[in-house]
């Protein structure tokens, strides 16, 4: 047999005969190559099945994704416009405050300026949630910028005004206006008769005529200047209590402070005398602005 033909021999296990097959080279080649072309087609188409699958799913996946994103976009630019929403009724809060603290220390107080503006030209995120995402995520990022930047206006404006409010605080802390003790007024504050002499005298306090040894009381916070004994006013306190206004109490029996202590408005500095150039047990009180005297009754309430 030629060289281009192959034999095919069946030998079976029992005593028979055995098959021959003839075939060709070029049938036998084809085979192999067809065979080979066949798994490889096959591998390919499910290489080519799987990867489809594969982009099914994933195609799939970004679908929920983008719908679960899209669900979230939509929820955050309504917090947003809530938010929004939210600082403004913070900025007409603010307004509130500033309202009532110029009516509480009254219209020529100085009072720090307050941070506002119209809200009507903001964008309002619910109108583009239906309409392009570009436009959605554009008017979120406008919104955002702006209310960090109002935060910010926020935040000091509210420490401005916390700030005043704290010195206000400090300044009524530091205003004289409890009567120092209870009696009836028996000399006010300016030229009166001199009760010691002929002619008349500028009186620079009151005198509150009272029980001997009743309690006097620091009518505002502030610190002891001085605790002495003087020739005319014998026994004296004098406190300072900041923003240029101090107290003076003569004429006690003893006084209850020393020099340098601090006392709060309400705490006992001393009781009702006659020492000094006086005629009967009483105090003398004066309120001093830059040393100046000034009207006990101004402060008094």
């Amino acid at each position: 047999m030629s060289d281009n033909f192959f034999t095919l021999m069946i030998i079976p296990r029992r005593k028979s005969s055995v098959t021959k097959i003839s075939l060709s080279g070029k049938l036998i080649y084809g085979l192999i190559a067809g065979s080979i072309l066949a798994v490889l087609l096959t591998l390919y188409i499910i290489y080519d099945y799987a990867g489809i699958t594969r982009d099914r799913m994933e195609l799939s996946r970004l679908r929920q994704q983008t719908a679960q994103q899209t669900k979230e976009m939509n929820e955050l630019a309504i917090k947003i416009d809530q938010f929004a929403d939210r600082m403004e009724e913070i900025k007409q809060f603010d307004k509130k405050l500033r309202i009532l603290a110029t009516e509480q220390i009254g219209q020529d107080a100085k009072t720090p300026l307050g941070i506002g503006g119209s809200n009507n030209d903001q964008m309002r995120l619910r109108q583009l949630i239906e309409e392009d995402r570009e436009k959605l995520v554009s008017g979120m990022h406008e919104n955002i910028d702006r209310l960090n930047a109002e935060a910010d206006e926020r935040e000091m404006s509210f420490n401005e005004l916390l700030r005043f409010l704290r010195e206000q605080k400090s300044l009524l802390a530091a205003t004289p206006s409890l009567w120092p003790v209870h009696g009836w007024v028996t000399s006010e504050f300016g030229m009166r008769r001199n009760p010691f002499g002929s002619g008349g005298e500028f009186h620079k306090g009151i005198d509150i005529a009272s029980r001997a040894g009743k309690e006097i009381i620091a009518p505002a916070d502030g610190f002891v200047l001085e605790a002495a004994y003087r020739t005319d006013d014998g026994n004296v306190v004098k406190i300072e209590h900041g923003y240029g206004i101090s107290t003076s109490y003569a004429h006690l029996s003893k006084a209850a402070v020393k020099d340098g202590v601090q006392v709060r408005k309400g705490d006992v500095i001393g009781y009702v005398g006659d020492t000094g150039r006086s005629t009967g047990a009483h105090l003398h009180y004066s309120v001093f602005v830059n040393n100046v005297p000034v009207n006990p009754r101004k402060y008094l309430k």
